[in-house]
């Protein structure tokens, strides 16, 4: 039993428990005081760096969560409810199972279309993906800002690792709220003390701010949970963090090239 059992439907919580979850986190990150001693860039370069501003990032985010919406939607119009039956059916083992086959299946789409599809085609490059890099230093509710093909496609992984994995609606709620909270978190542009995030993904928030400088931009693909496939395939550029005289942390590379 959930709390929301006798209120919502699973596949009504599916659809709008994530977009929830985003503006509750990633708005937790924003009324935060500048914290600098736990940033890793100062307030001032993400003023005087950053190519777009808040109401901007605030409209594309509400613009890739209706199409997110209308998706989620559709993918349990055609996966008819069974949750109730499933629940009597599948232990709690074989639900973590599926959610572990729906990250593998996530990590695997998000690294390889954001390698071969956002980067090295340049004119996908240039005129989808760019939108997202105009936040040269990331903060949490940017995490979801990107053109809306792009935010298609990030979409659709999501059902697509919905339905490889074979999980019920009620778990994918969990699934998904817990991918929104861990992309928020790796978009934060902070270092804090005790991030439960940090302590058991190696993909985090320094590791993808290194990605969105200029010395790692063709490295740390791998956008979701794990850095499998950057070390597989060779584009994984490790990072000291090492603290700024004024306060706060820079991701520096270990290694150079080219």
């Amino acid at each position: 039993m959930v709390f929301w059992e006798g209120y919502m439907s699973d596949e009504s919580m599916g659809i709008f428990a994530p977009i929830v979850v985003y503006w509750l986190y990633a708005g937790f990150y924003q009324a935060l005081p500048p914290l600098e001693k736990y940033r890793l860039h100062s307030k001032n370069e993400e003023d005087e760096k950053n190519l777009v501003s808040l109401a901007s990032v605030v409209k594309g985010v509400l613009l890739q969560q209706i199409v997110q919406a209308v998706v989620a939607y559709l993918l349990f119009l055609a996966t008819p409810n069974n949750s109730a039956q499933e629940e009597t059916q599948s232990s709690v083992l074989e639900q973590m199972v599926r959610f572990c086959v729906a990250m593998v299946v996530l990590d695997a789409w998000q690294y390889f279309v954001h390698r071969f599809v956002m980067h090295h085609n340049k004119f996908m490059y240039r005129y989808v993906h760019s939108q997202h890099h105009r936040l040269i230093v990331p903060y949490a509710i940017g995490a979801l800002y990107s053109h809306p093909l792009e935010g298609l496609l990030d979409t659709i992984s999501g059902a697509i690792a919905f339905l490889v994995s074979g999980m019920n609606a009620r778990t994918s709620v969990y699934f998904f709220c817990f991918s929104m909270m861990k992309t928020i978190d790796d978009h934060c542009g902070l270092w804090l003390p005790a991030n439960i995030f940090h302590l058991f993904f190696e993909n985090n928030s320094a590791y993808h701010d290194i990605h969105h400088q200029i010395h790692g931009f063709k490295y740390n693909y791998a956008s979701m949970f794990f850095p499998f496939w950057d070390k597989l395939l060779g584009t994984h550029m490790p990072y000291s963090l090492v603290k700024r005289p004024r306060g706060g942390f820079e991701a520096k590379p270990l290694l150079k090239k080219h």
